[in-house]
C-alpha cells in the first residue's frame, strides 16, 4: 500500500488534494490543535496461513522371490573305435569220383 504524506501548513494539513482544517477559524501562528476523527472502519482482511500435515501410513506389500533352478545336460560324445573280425567260410568240392 502506498502511505501519503501530509505537510502541515499552519492551520491545514494537505495529503494530496483532501485538506482539513486542524484549528479553529484563523489563529495565526498559534499551536495547531488536534481534533478527534471518529475511528474509520476498514475493509475487513483476512490472514490465511497454509499448514500442511504429512502422514506416514505403512502399506505391507508382499514380495514374493521365484527362484527357478535350470538344469541343462550338454551331451558329448567322444568316439570309441572298436573292430570286428568276421570270418566266412567257403567249401569248395572237387568233382572228383568217388561216390
Amino acid at each position: 500500500m502506498e502511505q501519503k504524506k501530509f505537510e502541515y501548513n499552519n492551520d491545514v494539513a494537505y495529503d494530496g488534494g483532501m485538506s482539513m482544517n486542524m484549528g479553529c477559524c484563523d489563529m495565526g501562528n498559534m499551536p495547531q490543535q488536534m481534533m478527534m476523527c471518529p475511528p474509520i472502519q476498514e475493509c475487513p482482511q483476512e490472514r490465511v496461513c497454509h499448514r500442511y500435515m504429512c502422514y506416514e501410513v505403512p502399506h505391507i506389500m508382499p514380495c514374493n522371490t521365484r527362484i527357478i533352478n535350470h538344469h541343462i545336460y550338454r551331451h558329448t560324445y567322444t568316439p570309441c573305435f572298436t573292430s570286428c573280425e568276421e570270418n566266412v567260410v567257403s567249401n569248395v568240392y572237387d568233382r572228383k569220383c568217388c561216390f
